[in-house]
């Protein structure tokens, strides 16, 4: 039963997981670290591509949410509650835009066909068969007064997990086949080529004939059949878009993304040599300002950018990076104008309004500190669930004196945690101390949230396991 369990498990894992300026956040899973990326640009890029072929597909943007994963491999998946990840891989190892763009369209499909709702009902079923054939083994041992194991009922039992296995495969092949269809319809009502997603099979088959150990796991987690390449070949063929063009900004912004990626994930020594200092295109350069700026040559690294942004003054990702350099390296002075103009043409953008506020704060004088506080509102009113940013405004109010505020904040911050204990205590003393008002119901609220009895089980759990980690 237990081999059951953990063969199921393994296979749940399989189909659901491969598992600034960069901002890296670290989650844990069965495997260990996982490092999440976050960065407007590539951010921006991907909103871009995916929030049409989300509307195609008669999909929210708004009820997507769209995760970077810092991985090599190529990968992409979606996972229950509209979750879809992306490896930083998949952006880095593709030769175009289009190939970005087919894997998207692929992914859309899944959510919109609800694919990974029904798999946990097709796990139950082949946990039930494995099962059955479990007790029908035992029972055929049982009766030949052997031990299972070497023997018929043995093989009785494997047979039964291996049939198991084999119709859950065969479900997951069908809902990728079905994921392939719908993505390339969703690419024909858009105008847009599905080249992308039909070479990505073809490198696929390759796959094929290397060892497991040196399959990408987009291979492993996307089974292809000979049917997925030849529908897709198939359709690019009779395709009237199969040339067409992306839109403006789609295949320019992909390269200086990857370029951004390669420069900040890989070792600076390998991106300089890479990048070699005679290819004057804007990603090489890129990616060269980005390493030379991790290699500790900041001078460098600004001049290759200056000669960045004299092509393209409008950007606000060269901005951004360029404030980041700056700010890094010290020079407060001269970072804040250069964030304020990179919030001016990204007002949108929550990660830049948290630089903004960090240059702020770290300058140090009441009135910045101030401006700080107002910047870390309005990444928050974008994005309420990021506890970095409810940390970095805790910190602005306790410099300002604003103790009930601060508690306020940090009691936000506990709460994505899940630090329910920390939650309680500073939502409790901010509630004492606010006199009241919209602040002080905030608090209670939290206070209220974080009781024992209000947390789920799962809450209460990942609290006591907190507690154990704490006492050690």
């Amino acid at each position: 039963m237990r081999k059951a369990l953990a063969l199921l498990s393994a296979l749940l894992v399989m189909l659901a997981s491969p598992v600034p300026v960069l901002w890296p956040s670290r989650a844990w899973a069965q495997g260990g670290a996982v490092v999440t990326v976050r960065d407007a640009e590539t951010e921006s890029l991907l909103r871009m591509i995916a929030h049409p072929l989300f509307r195609a597909a008669g999909v929210d943007p708004a009820l997507v949410r769209i995760t970077l994963i810092q991985a090599r491999p190529i990968n992409a998946f979606v996972t229950t509650g509209n979750r879809m990840f992306i490896n930083t891989g998949l952006i880095q190892q593709s030769e175009t835009v289009g190939d970005l763009v087919g894997v998207l369209a692929h992914e859309t499909g899944h959510i919109a066909g609800g694919h990974i709702s029904r798999l946990p009902e097709e796990m139950r079923n082949a946990m039930i068969r494995s099962i059955a054939g479990m007790l029908l083994g035992g029972a055929a041992a049982a009766a030949g007064g052997r031990d299972v194991g070497g023997n018929a009922a043995g093989a009785l039992l494997l047979g039964s997990q291996a049939m198991a296995m084999g119709e859950l495969y065969a479900f997951t092949r069908a809902q990728e086949q079905a994921a392939d269809q719908a993505g390339m319809q969703y690419l024909e009502r858009l105008g847009w080529s599905g080249r992308g997603l039909s070479h990505l099979l073809e490198r696929m088959q390759e796959q094929e004939l290397l060892s497991e150990a040196r399959q990408d796991p987009y291979f492993r987690t996307h089974p292809l059949s000979r049917d997925r390449l030849e529908f897709t070949q198939d359709w690019v063929a009779r395709s009237p878009h199969a040339g067409a063009a992306f839109p403006p900004g789609f295949e320019s912004g992909f390269r200086l993304v990857r370029a951004k990626l390669d420069g900040f994930i890989g070792a600076p020594a390998t991106t300089l040599r890479r990048t070699r200092e005679e290819d004057a295109s804007a990603p090489a350069r890129y990616a060269r300002a980005i390493a030379l700026f991790r290699s500790g040559r900041t001078d460098a690294a600004l001049e290759l950018l200056e000669g960045l942004l004299r092509e393209e003054p409008g950007s606000p990702w060269l901005r951004e990076l360029q404030g980041q350099i700056l700010f890094e390296a010290g020079r407060l002075r001269q970072a804040i104008p250069v964030l304020r103009e990179a919030v001016r043409l990204a007002p949108g953008e929550p990660l830049i309004r948290l630089a903004l506020g960090r240059a702020l704060m770290e300058a140090g004088e009441a009135p910045l500190l101030r401006a700080a506080v107002g910047e870390f509102e309005a990444s928050l009113r974008m994005e309420r669930d990021n506890a970095f940013v409810w940390r970095q405004l805790g910190i602005a109010e306790g410099r300002l004196g604003r103790m009930p505020r601060a508690d306020i904040a940090l009691a936000e911050e506990a709460m994505l945690e899940g630090d329910y204990a920390a939650v309680r205590l500073l939502s409790r003393r901010a509630a004492a101390a606010l006199p009241p008002g919209p602040l002080r119901l905030r608090a209670e609220d939290l206070r209220h949230a974080a009781q024992r009895d209000n947390l789920t089980r799962e809450q209460r759990d990942a609290e006591d396991a907190m507690r154990r980690r704490t006492r050690r």
